[in-house]
């Protein structure tokens, strides 16, 4: 049996398969409709619909409404776009919103922003610590980092370019630790693998090294994804507490003990925290 509720409300848009849509392009709107893709340009509409409206108008009917669609219509393409994780459905509510893989597009176009403003802190961190500090920013595919500066009396293998497992790394669990049960569950449901002896496997026991994290403000590593780095990482968060990079110190564990990690996770949540408060600000305060 389907979910009762859907199971109505598709009935009840099935019967108005037939209505026009009222103004599927809207006014002023650049190109000519020649030129268009009207699935995708009615898709669009009700992706930007979801996102402006008032969270008591996001239901089919009223988004429908709002974009000139029928409700069938507008039903398949949010049931659709439900599929890529571009937006959620609330099934008691009928309410509509933003989903995680609308999130997951736009933080990934923020990676050269991110990049440029948080150099200056890796660069500090690496002289204050003496050991390599790199900046892994949020994308699609997961973590992977953007920019990193090593002492120069140091000479170690660079991770830029490297989207790294999000449970096996201090980077992957500060930003886990960032984010409700939910999406956790989501992000870690292909299974924990095993890289090396040390790695987490077990959803048990992530979760509670998870907790350990949000306590401390920062997420440790030992050797859990390459035996030859260990380090600290704290997440960059933006104005709504969502993280948008992570902040890390590395090395191995001759030099990054863990009698070290209190320290270092100290000094990385501080900047991390600095960073943090730099994005909550609007544009016009950076002026």
């Amino acid at each position: 049996m389907g979910d009762p509720t859907r199971v109505k409300e598709c009935a009840e848009h099935q019967q108005m398969e037939m209505s026009p849509d009222r103004n599927p392009t809207p006014s002023g709107s650049r190109g000519s409709r020649g030129s268009r893709v009207q699935s995708v340009d009615r898709a669009a509409l009700l992706l930007r619909a979801v996102a402006a409206a008032e969270p008591d108008r996001t239901t089919a009917a009223l988004l429908a409404e709002t974009c000139g669609l029928n409700r069938a219509t507008a039903w398949r393409l949010l049931t659709t776009l439900e599929e890529h994780h571009l937006v959620t459905c609330d099934r008691a509510t009928g309410r509509w919103s933003v989903g995680p893989g609308l999130l997951e597009i736009a933080q990934s176009s923020e990676a050269d922003t991110l990049a440029q403003t948080g150099h200056a802190a890796l660069e500090e961190l690496s002289l204050a610590t003496g050991e390599t500090a790199a900046l892994a920013v949020v994308g699609i595919g997961g973590l992977t980092y953007v920019d990193e500066v090593a002492p120069s009396a140091i000479v170690a293998a660079t991770w830029q370019g490297r989207t790294v497992p999000l449970h096996a790394t201090s980077t992957g669990k500060a930003y886990l630790a960032t984010l409700p049960d939910e999406e956790v569950d989501r992000l870690t449901r292909d299974g924990l693998r095993r890289y090396t002896d040390t790695t987490i496997t077990d959803a048990d026991e992530l979760r509670a090294e998870l907790a350990a994290t949000r306590r401390r403000g920062y997420g440790t590593c030992r050797g859990e994804y390459d035996t030859a780095a260990w380090g600290v990482s704290a997440a960059v968060l933006d104005h709504l507490g969502r993280p948008r990079a992570v902040l890390s110190i590395w090395g191995p564990q001759g030099r990054v003990a863990e009698s070290r990690f209190p320290e270092l996770g100290t000094l990385t949540a501080a900047t991390a925290e600095a960073l943090s408060a730099r994005r909550r600000l609007r544009p016009a305060d950076l002026s």
